[in-house]
């Protein structure tokens, strides 16, 4: 759950930093979120889309989008001296997953971004923090021109585990990001004192 980290990013001697991912299917936004919150000029691994890629990365509903993250997003935010939140951006294409083992390794938590036009796109992520009990919250970017769905009816359309969170937010917006990891942090400590709880019973 937590991390010793002797150096952080900058060269800044941290004692302590919290993990999290953002995970989503492709082109939903994580590399947006992370870019957005993040204190530090953010770490990213992206190339051009190809037409090798073509015939698996599917690209309805982002056609504008021309480049993908390849092995991770990488940002930071510091909640106080000694403690700091470090962000792991996923790569949303399935030929990618192998890559999700390690970078969960030692999370706090994770943020599920979703899009309401391709909501099956971050079923595969749902599934893959619920079978490893790992604490998320499913996150909405509310793209301009898609229909807007209500927290709950985006949870009952995932068929998410009850208590889950659903939030809306804009990826874009530095403030809306920063919620969206407040509310996660809050909820992963509330489940791991709960387990705590159940494991000392």
């Amino acid at each position: 759950m937590v991390s010793e980290l002797s150096e952080a990013a900058d060269g800044e001697t941290a004692a302590m930093a919290l993990k999290i991912l953002v995970a989503g299917g492709f082109g939903v936004g994580k590399t947006t979120l992370v870019g957005a919150v993040s204190e530090i000029r953010p770490l990213r691994t992206e190339e051009l889309l190809s037409e090798a890629g073509q015939s698996v990365d599917d690209t309805e509903g982002v056609d504008r989008k021309t480049t993908t993250t390849v092995a991770m997003d990488f940002g930071r935010i510091t909640i106080r001296s000694g403690l700091s939140l470090y962000l792991f951006g996923t790569p949303g294409q399935d030929r990618f997953w192998f890559l999700w083992d390690e970078l969960s390794q030692g999370a706090l938590g994770a943020v599920v971004l979703a899009d309401t036009r391709r909501l099956e796109d971050c079923f595969p992520a749902v599934d893959y923090f619920e079978h490893r009990r790992i604490p998320f919250v499913v996150a909405v970017n509310c793209f301009a021109h898609a229909r807007t769905y209500g927290a709950q009816d985006v949870s009952r359309a995932l068929d998410l585990d009850r208590g889950t969170p659903v939030v809306l937010c804009d990826a874009r917006d530095r403030d809306s990001g920063k919620e969206v990891l407040i509310r996660l942090v809050e909820y992963a400590g509330r489940m791991h004192t709960a387990r705590l709880l159940d494991s000392v019973g």
